[in-house]
């Protein structure tokens, strides 16, 4: 039933040769990694509003200069990366740009940075798209945190069926939003040139305001650039791009780019001209296309399921690069290795199940309200770009290529503006960002802790090539068989053991529950077995674990004195079904658990399968 339900759920498996018939097109690169950014013209302007709005609504005209700073960093960042693209095409974006230029500690600054800003990516977009749902239809805002969870789990299952297939799926949202936002300002900018729409700011472009200041200020940009998440997903994704790699990469960054400087200030422009002033629960880009389409009309529904669809999708991004990250990460040995195992479908499987659980955790924390992530959120992003852009410069002045002075400058253009804004997030927004400064320090200890832990096993597993592996010969075997009653399983076990040992042991834990039980188990034992010795071990705490932990302890020391291997042996039964082990005591699992702790025994199993 499990198999059936999960090849509904994710397919077919893929052979591994098909890897190479699943790389991306520029058409669906751009919906696949350009949803998240795409999409944060939905709520990163509308940050900026919230800011200025806590001094008054006369306020307002200041979103159009935060804005055009927010689109002067967005142009370095996009040039920024596209160097990352071609000077480091095997993707992995800030981590790969920061190991190579900072040291271990940079990249891993910056991978734990991006590791957990791919979470905040996915909790930000799928509670952002159902505040555009409840926004439509606000009998759903007090399910808002279910239906977040229920977007979450639909993506991941999305993303498990194969990045091909979440591609096809993909281009729908994205694409239908990018053509109603742009019938929304054709149709907006035609109202306004008919005069249909009248101008409703509370106070015109340059008019003083009592009581504005530059923090007032930096805080407004500060959290308006939050518009600028996503950008890096495409570095991070260029070996997934069809051949030329990096050409095909650098042009769908360029595109996704444009897309975004032209929304986010077509949108500042609406909202200041239109008058309009965040609410808590419409945001404003309803209220623009309630101001556009006239009304709860049509286009006014359209607008908001293209808005839900690509911000529910958006967290696509996150499950395009958390993958990609983890495994170069693990590839390192920074992260455990099972993020470098492939599923079915040829996807990190295991990456995309943790980014799913680490977001949905975020979810309920944060009670899916997304003003409460985005500062985290932004923090997330900038330190990895400080520290790629920064890394770049570095890596022009080591390789000199090219008109290089001017490639630097370009870089040191982003990392400045970078890193002020993350000194701006702390210094105005320290309420919510203050937990970065917590996870991090856990997340670079954990990644050495890994790491280290590698490196150990590695050293202890490696033969020398010039040492002969000294390999210790026994002169007999001893075998304990671990005995619970007299039945198929146990003659089985015992026929088993002799084949294998030169002295048998049969062991057997009593309580005091039922002395009369105990007895019959050990005269049906002889009864069955009279030349196998079988040894009672009583226990007055019905334990099974330490009584028989101290008494291999002993039967090893002695076997050992005689140059005698010791084997444990754990029978067990195997119902037909699996779902019938629940039904059962899992004491062998126990048993087998406690042994593995001691060196120089061998644990084995003897498994009796049921048929019916």
């Amino acid at each position: 039933m499990w198999r059936y339900i999960k090849r509904v759920l994710i397919g077919k498996p893929l052979k591994t040769l098909d890897e190479g018939q699943i790389h991306l097109t520029k058409f669906k690169a751009l919906a696949m990694l350009s949803s998240d950014a795409i999409s944060s013209v939905a709520y990163g302007p509308e940050q900026i509003t919230t800011v200025l709005v806590t001094l008054s609504a006369l306020a307002m005209w200041y979103s159009i200069p935060i804005a055009a700073i927010v689109l002067l960093l967005l142009l370095a960042i996009t040039l920024s990366y596209q160097q990352i693209i071609h000077a480091y095409p095997s993707g992995g974006g800030a981590y790969v740009v920061a190991t190579r230029n900072w040291g271990s500690n940079g990249g891993l600054f910056a991978g734990g940075s991006l590791l957990v800003d791919y979470m905040l990516t996915v909790a930000v977009s799928t509670t952002s798209g159902v505040e555009a749902i409840t926004s439509a239809i606000p009998a759903l805002y007090r399910f808002s945190v279910p239906i977040a969870i229920i977007i979450v789990l639909l993506i991941m299952f999305m993303n498990l069926r194969g990045m091909s297939e979440s591609a096809n799926f993909l281009t729908v949202p994205v694409y239908f939003f990018v053509i109603m936002i742009t019938v929304m300002i054709l149709w907006g900018a035609y109202n306004i040139a008919t005069g249909q729409v009248h101008y409703q700011a509370p106070a015109d472009y340059g008019t003083p305001v009592t009581g504005m200041t530059f923090v007032l200020f930096v805080r407004a940009f500060s959290a308006g650039s939050s518009s600028l998440t996503g950008v890096e997903a495409v570095s991070n994704a260029v070996p997934n791009f069809n051949k030329p790699k990096e050409k095909n990469a650098s042009v769908t960054l360029a595109i996704m780019s444009t897309i975004l400087a032209i929304f986010f200030i077509a949108i500042i422009f609406y909202g200041f001209y239109f008058g309009i002033v965040p609410d808590k629960r419409t945001t404003v880009l309803s209220q623009i296309g309630l101001a556009v389409f006239g009304g709860h009309g049509v286009g006014f529904y359209l607008l908001q399921l293209s808005t839900a669809m690509i911000l529910a999708v958006a967290a696509n991004t996150g499950f395009s690069a958390f993958p990609i990250l983890a495994f170069n990460m693990a590839k390192d040995k920074y992260m455990p290795h099972a993020f470098m195992d492939r599923g079915d479908r040829l996807g990190y499987s295991n990456g995309i199940i943790a980014l799913a659980v680490g977001a949905i955790i975020l979810i309920l924390i944060f009670h899916g309200q997304t003003n409460m992530l985005i500062p985290l959120y932004a923090v997330g992003v900038f330190v990895p770009f400080t520290l790629s852009q920064s890394g770049m410069i570095i890596h022009w002045f080591r390789e000199r290529e090219g008109f290089w002075p001017g490639k630097a400058f370009i870089n040191f253009i982003g990392a400045l503006i970078s890193l002020a804004l993350v000194i701006a997030l702390f210094w105005q927004h320290f309420g919510n960002v203050w937990p970065y400064l917590i996870i991090m320090p856990l997340l670079l200890y954990m990644f050495h802790a890994i790491h280290r832990h590698y490196i150990k096993v590695a050293k202890q597993l490696r033969v020398a090539e010039k040492t002969k592996v000294q390999l210790h010969d026994y002169d007999g075997a001893t075998v304990i068989v671990l005995v619970g009653n007299v039945t198929r399983v146990t003659r089985g076990a015992i026929n088993y053991a002799r084949s294998i040992g030169d002295y048998v042991i049969a062991m057997h834990v009593s309580f005091d529950e039922n002395p009369g039980k105990e007895h019959k188990t050990a005269n049906e034992f002889k009864a069955e077995f009279p030349d196998v010795r079988f040894v009672d071990i009583h226990s007055s705490y019905r334990s099974i674990a330490k009584p028989t932990l101290r008494f291999v302890d002993v039967i090893a020391k002695r076997a050992a004195a005689r140059n005698y291997s010791t084997t444990v042996l754990v029978p067990q039964f195997i119902p037909k079904h699996p779902w019938q082990l629940a039904l059962h005591n899992q004491t062998s699992v126990r048993l087998r658990t406690v042994l593995n702790s001691r060196q120089n025994i061998v644990v084995a199993s003897y498994n009796y399968h049921l048929h019916e």
